[in-house]
């Protein structure tokens, strides 16, 4: 059973530093004021700020240090960044084997705990000592304690500075701020945001309103990872910013709204899609980021295997029929079908897209954007396509009956179809566009090949270590016997400089690649179920994703828990993985 931990006034009590009487007191003028019992005992001179800092590190059992003894003389102020020292009164001792003891004066501020973590990389270990104490020692040793009005780009590691709150705290307007000249202090912010987000290879940029804070979040390699805590009053403004930048209606908060950006960053245009929503506290803002380069990688960069990669090059070359990619979102399908165009991309063919959105932009590529508001949907402009003679077409989903189609009809009429599906599996989607309403000969004539895939996180190569003792859990969902984890190389996350502490750099595909033949044309034919369809792709050299994983994790380049997250929901549950 947990110890029930003591109360400030009961620990003060007991030392005699305070009486009863006077915690009663205490008590009042905190309900009164909003304060803490703690302050209201220093407020009300029963105690001192140090007697409350003793009391604090008694009941969360931490240090106490004394800064006007010897440690002072430990206190590292080079291992934390200044901004983080001045703003959150922080001092840093030393660092031991990745982990940073650090000095604070709030052991409930957790807030700051999870923002050293992230910006640090590195675990936290705390002591306490008074507020008064560690701001005496900072104006001591930095000359004022103060942010001051300076560069707020200064440090590498800030994002805001006290110059961002008084601008915007002085602004009757947002508007006001956000149309100012490149040096206004949210300009600078909003554009620092999106460069050091570019520069984290973040995927996605997350700003959500709270109730008294703005979260900012990066996605990267697929999880997001909190980066900062805004103060509130910077909310209007800073997404006023980003709505005037995405060329959207301002003033507009009650509905989504969608738009895009387009910034130069270290030498590169990087392209922006921008989407907002109304939420409980605020509008909500995601910043998609669309790198040119992620679709130019090449087939090999993928994560192809040799044998699902010579399959792959003489499915694409076919003349006549459709090619599936089938994924949740996020998992890499518009990158497999626009490095399949780039390669058959040639002045000889000519090749016509229907997207929605159109992401990114290639030469020689015709490509039509859906705007269903006006009635360009999917359907209007795949009839138009047809009659445009191309030899290539990609539709960016697959959504209903008719889309799907046209589409078989555009493969039987000679024309190669590229398009994507939202199953999980490859072998599901033939009984999904049958359930559309698709006639199963139509299914079972059309279709070349389906290819199902995820996307894995990939292990540091400058930090990844061998796994002693992998999870055997995740080693049972994962296939992987002892015999072939002795004679693999399992490896395990560390996380260093290079990685931002994560143990993880970059991502790679899974592949589940089904090729059509007579034996599973005919189950389609005859609407067979999803586990004869799966056997007989199976017999015919499919490796599903789990055993394509499999090969991954035994070559070190990513761990069983990983792939593990893509296993069938009933082994999951099975195994009791925790994923």
């Amino acid at each position: 059973m947990a110890r029930k931990r003591k109360k400030i006034g009961e620990i003060l009590a007991q030392w005699n530093v305070i009486t009863d009487e006077q915690i009663e007191q205490a008590v009042g003028i905190a309900a009164g004021s909003n304060k803490r019992i703690g302050e209201a005992l220093v407020e009300a001179g029963f105690c001192t700020e140090e007697d409350v800092a003793k009391a604090l590190a008694d009941q969360h059992d931490m240090e106490y240090v004394d800064l006007n003894g010897e440690i002072s003389e430990d206190v590292d102020l080079g291992l934390v960044p200044d901004d983080l020292v001045k703003k959150h009164l922080v001092l840093p001792l030393h660092k031991n084997n990745g982990r940073l003891k650090v000095i604070i004066h709030d052991p409930l501020d957790l807030e700051l705990l999870d923002l050293l973590r992230f910006r640090l990389n590195c675990e936290i270990d705390t002591a306490i000592a008074p507020k008064a104490d560690i701001k005496s020692y900072i104006d001591r040793a930095k000359g004022g304690g103060g942010s001051g009005d300076g560069d707020m780009f200064s440090d590498k590691d800030s994002l805001v500075t006290e110059s961002v709150d008084v601008t915007v705290d002085r602004s009757v307007d947002a508007s006001i701020d956000v149309t100012a000249g490149e040096d206004a202090p949210v300009v600078r912010l909003a554009n620092r945001v999106i460069m050091e987000a570019v520069r984290s290879r973040a995927s996605d940029i997350h700003i959500e309103p709270m109730d008294d804070r703005v979260i900012l979040r990066y996605r990267i390699d697929g999880v997001c990872h909190v980066r900062d805590n805004l103060p509130k009053r910077m909310q209007s403004a800073l997404l006023a910013r980003l709505k005037l930048m995405a060329g959207v209606n301002i003033a507009e908060r009650r509905i989504p709204q969608d738009g895009r950006i387009k910034m130069p960053i270290d030498g590169e245009v990087i392209d922006f899609r921008v989407s907002t929503c109304p939420a409980y506290h605020g509008e909500s803002v995601v910043l998609r980021v669309l790198r040119p380069d992620s679709v130019k990688i090449g087939l090999e960069n993928l994560g192809f295997e040799s044998e699902n990669l010579e399959r792959f090059n003489k499915i694409i070359r076919r003349p006549t029929g459709i090619f599936l990619v089938t994924g949740p979102t996020g998992s890499g399908k518009t990158t497999t079908l626009y490095s399949a165009l780039s390669i058959l991309n040639r002045p000889d063919r000519k090749i016509i897209t229907a997207e929605d959105p159109v992401e990114y932009n290639f030469t020689g590529i015709n490509q039509c954007q859906v705007r269903d508001a006006i009635g360009l949907t999917f359907s209007s402009i795949l009839r138009a396509m047809l009659r445009q003679a191309p030899e290539i077409i990609l539709i960016g989903e697959i959504r209903d009956k008719e889309v799907a189609e046209i589409a078989i009809q555009a493969a039987l009429t000679g024309h190669l179809v590229f398009s994507t599906l939202h199953t999980n599996d490859a072998p599901s989607s033939i009984t999904r566009l049958i359930d559309m309403g698709v006639k199963p000969f139509l299914v079972a004539s059309s279709i070349q090949a389906i290819m199902a895939q995820r996307l894995i996180r990939l292990l540091c190569p400058k930090c990844r270590e061998p796994d002693p003792s992998p999870d055997p859990q995740a080693l049972r969902v994962t296939d992987i016997t002892a015999e072939d984890a002795a004679k693999g190389n399992i490896m395990q996350a560390k996380g260093c400089g290079h990685c931002g502490g994560i143990g993880f750099r970059g991502r790679k595909a899974i592949f589940e690649l089904l090729s059509m033949n007579s034996e599973i044309r005919e189950l389609a034919f005859n609407r067979g179920s999803i586990g004869q369809i799966r056997d007989a792709a199976i017999r015919n050299g499919m490796k599903t994703l789990l055993e394509d994983g499999k090969i991954k994790i035994l070559r070190g380049d990513t761990t069983p828990d990983e792939v593990a997250k893509f296993a069938q929901a009933e082994t999951l549950l099975e195994s009791n993985v925790d994923i």
